[in-house]
């Protein structure tokens, strides 16, 4: 599991919006704007979707060897950035949707209703930020 500076973490927690990039099934990357949290705690970056989203279909279409597909999202403020990479799937478990739901609410704002909400969870592996974030 990878571990945020503290500079990074900060970043991670103000409002801003990121892009989001999953693979389509010919491989060509498909990007997005999206909100996310970070999860210090698990390593889990969240973003809430529709179940039928391309960015949720991409995350549920396992790779050739039955692995789950990588992703990564990136936040971008002037001359700040951080990308955080690794394994996505797809959660439809009730708590987890909660829990998204409620880690957006405090970084963003309340989102409006969605029956049909599920949690992109991408696992970190990998971060790279601004040089000065780095250290």
């Amino acid at each position: 599991m990878i571990h945020l500076t503290p500079e990074q973490r900060v970043f991670v927690t103000e409002r801003h919006l990121a892009t989001l990039t999953t693979l389509r099934e010919d491989g060509s990357p498909h990007v997005v704007p999206v909100g996310f949290t970070w999860d210090p705690e698990a390593g889990v970056v969240r973003i809430t979707t529709n179940d039928t989203s391309v960015k949720a279909l991409n995350a549920e279409r396992l790779t050739p060897d039955g692995a789950h597909p990588r992703a990564a999202v990136c936040q971008v403020e002037g001359g700040r950035w951080i990308t955080l990479e690794g394994t996505v799937s797809v959660s439809r478990d009730p708590d987890e949707v909660a829990e998204a739901v409620r880690r957006y609410t405090k970084r963003y704002k309340e989102p409006r209703v969605n029956p049909r909400r599920v949690v992109l969870r991408i696992v970190a592996d990998k971060v790279m930020s601004s040089s000065y974030m780095a250290f």
